[in-house]
């Protein structure tokens, strides 16, 4: 079969994108906020998964979005990868950073010392910040097995909690594990998930307060 190519202006090619997208979108139970944020990863990903397997706990985007109006919040992630894919320009005009610690020398040695995961030694990182905490995870379950013990010992109090890493081992149980803990999240249940869910989800949360779009 022929597809035949109609060639459109680079501006335009997302809200195309997102007017094919709502085509094939289910009805859903969404809120109109969270439709946005379902959208944003099927756009990030195509994949349709993602009208299914995207969970919201009660409110948790409503609180999202008060978090990041207020500003001066942070947003870790569990990978540079998810860091630089999280729109600085709106960032920025929320008076948000975003931090990784991945690649910190003194993590990478602790970790090693300790027989444990960076991704794990991070969120301990992350512990010690200061401010409105939002994290982001899309690659390590034990950056969130980590943070659920974190939690549990009162030892950190994030705002909301995106957890879609991607993978087999303890990917599933660390995520159901986020969700039975209470703290507000949005989760991606099962196997999928990824850095570009993580900064997709970051992303059609700051769009919903600056009305910015991944162009402009």
């Amino acid at each position: 079969m022929d597809h035949k190519i109609t060639w459109v202006k680079p501006e335009e090619i997302e809200a195309r994108s997102m007017e094919l997208i709502e085509q094939e979108m289910p009805s859903g139970s969404w809120s109109w906020e969270e439709r946005q944020v379902v959208r944003r990863c099927i756009h990030t990903s195509a994949d349709f998964d993602y009208a299914k397997n995207l969970y919201f706990s009660q409110e948790a985007v409503e609180h999202a979005l008060q978090v990041l109006k207020k500003g001066g919040f942070t947003i870790v992630t569990d990978t540079n990868m998810a860091a630089s894919g999280i729109n600085k320009r709106a960032l920025a005009a929320l008076h948000g950073q975003v931090r990784c610690f991945m690649a910190d020398a003194d993590v990478d040695r602790e970790a090693k010392e300790r027989g444990i995961t960076r991704a794990a030694v991070s969120m301990e990182h992350a512990a010690a910040l200061s401010g409105p905490l939002m994290i982001a995870s899309g690659n390590a379950p034990t950056a969130l097995i980590r943070l659920n013990e974190l939690m549990a010992a009162d030892r950190i109090h994030p705002e909301i909690v995106i957890a879609v890493p991607v993978g087999f081992v303890n990917v599933i149980e660390s995520k159901e594990a986020i969700i039975r803990s209470g703290v507000p999240c949005i989760v991606a249940r099962g196997r999928k998930g990824g850095s570009n869910i993580a900064a997709a989800i970051c992303n059609a949360l700051m769009y919903l307060v600056t009305g910015y779009t991944s162009v402009g």
